[in-house]
């Protein structure tokens, strides 16, 4: 079942929204409560999910509560899955073996392919339709109470970070008998439109394109209808040349990259290549456990210096002055550092500190420029302590008066 404009209750007016979908439910006001972007709390969350909350050293301190780490891919890749189809296959199999009886995510728009659609899947063949990348807002958390009102009381839902944090928030009041969340990361996200926009900006044949990637080699990938393929360096991207409203504030003031709530976080940031997991909890095990031998398992490897590229990065913020990162410098530069760049950067677990270092420190500019009487609730303890290495540190009034981390 596909939750369509005439099935979806209008979204009420926020300040700060990405339209997880709560305010479409029978009781809008359950924002105040569950929105990430009002006053998040994820020592607690973490505690009511994971059983402790996340250490403040370590690798944790980046990603979240880890019980295991991968390096991953599909034995045999998924036709359509944006990398080797770990997401929707460990939804599938949950459908399969009876843990779950409906799994919410998204699937593409009828009619465009790109936008996002919440969707109630009840057969594991059903996940085909959710595999692949989609561009913009999904109301997903709108399709829980039709699904409860459907009798299914064993869930998994397919989400975001700020889907996932309002779903925990919620979580105690749905009566679900199992909930099952696997979440993948989310940074920079855009209105549809916005990303058609993008495409027409780096192909002539924008109605082409099947497959766009941001890949750990520094490089954006475009795969065509007739299988062919375009690399384009990150350096060479179009960035500055957008709007600076291209990217809205709540995306550049995300404070949870890795979805820290979720089961178990799907993503490629330290796959080198392949997909990244992190187990998180004993439901997150039983997923993996459930895809056997038809996944492949490896440790993540670390290589590289990110010191130099966050704060690059960060002073590029800065002189943004609330806009986008300026990426400008001679068009003769490009290609030398284009080359440079996948040889001497980052890789693996030091490319996704990288990036959790580099949300943080944006999160922390943005809200500081744009909403600084917000700051003190919409960061949490975990954003200053990535972010304290490169001196962005509480100025007066940015944290709560107790101190709490």
């Amino acid at each position: 079942m596909d939750m369509t404009p005439d099935t979806l209750r209008d979204a009420a007016p926020r300040s700060l929204c990405t339209d997880c979908g709560v305010s479409r439910m029978a009781d809008p006001g359950a924002c105040g409560a569950a929105c990430q972007f009002i006053a998040p709390d994820y020592p607690r969350l973490e505690r009511q999910v994971h059983g402790r909350d996340a250490a403040h050293a370590g690798d944790e301190a980046f990603f979240g509560v880890t019980q295991a780490m991968y390096r991953a891919a599909m034995v045999q890749p998924r036709d359509g899955a944006q990398w080797t189809g770990i997401t929707t296959s460990l939804a599938a199999d949950l459908l399969r073996r009876g843990a779950v009886d409906a799994v919410l995510a998204c699937v593409p728009d009828a009619e465009d392919r790109w936008a996002p659609v919440p969707a109630i899947l009840t057969e594991p063949d059903d996940l085909r339709r959710a595999r692949g990348m989609r561009m913009g807002y999904a109301p997903l958390l709108a399709a829980l109470e039709p699904a409860i009102a459907a009798g299914h009381r064993r869930v998994a839902v397919v989400g975001i970070p700020c889907q996932v944090y309002a779903l925990r928030a919620i979580e105690a009041q749905l009566g679900l008998e199992r909930l099952y969340v696997i979440g993948t990361p989310c940074s920079d996200n855009t209105t549809t439109a916005n990303f058609h926009d993008f495409l027409g900006r780096l192909t002539d044949r924008p109605d082409e394109v099947t497959y766009l990637e941001f890949r750990a080699d520094f490089h954006v990938e475009l795969r065509f209808r007739d299988h062919s393929r375009r690399l384009i360096p990150f350096l060479k991207l179009p960035i500055s040349d957008l709007p600076d409203d291209f990217f809205p504030l709540t995306c550049r003031t995300c404070v949870d990259y890795t979805n820290r709530l979720a089961d178990i976080t799907v993503g490629y940031m330290a796959g080198e290549g392949e997909q990244w997991l992190i187990v998180r909890n004993a439901r997150g095990a039983e997923m993996l456990a459930g895809l056997g031998d038809a996944v492949q398992l490896a440790a993540p490897g670390s290589r590289g210096k990110r010191r130099s590229s966050v704060a690059g990065f960060i002073a590029n913020t800065r002189l943004a002055a609330g806009g986008l990162p300026l990426r400008r410098m001679p068009d003769w530069l490009r290609p030398v550092m284009g080359w440079l760049m996948p040889r001497i950067g980052p890789k693996g677990l030091e490319f996704a500190r990288a990036r959790v270092e580099m949300k943080a420190a944006e999160s922390i500019l943005h809200l500081r420029r744009a909403a600084p009487a917000k700051m003190k609730n919409m960061i949490p303890g975990h954003v200053w302590r990535i972010a304290a290495p490169y001196d962005l540190t509480p100025q007066a009034g940015e944290q709560k008066d107790d101190g709490t981390p």
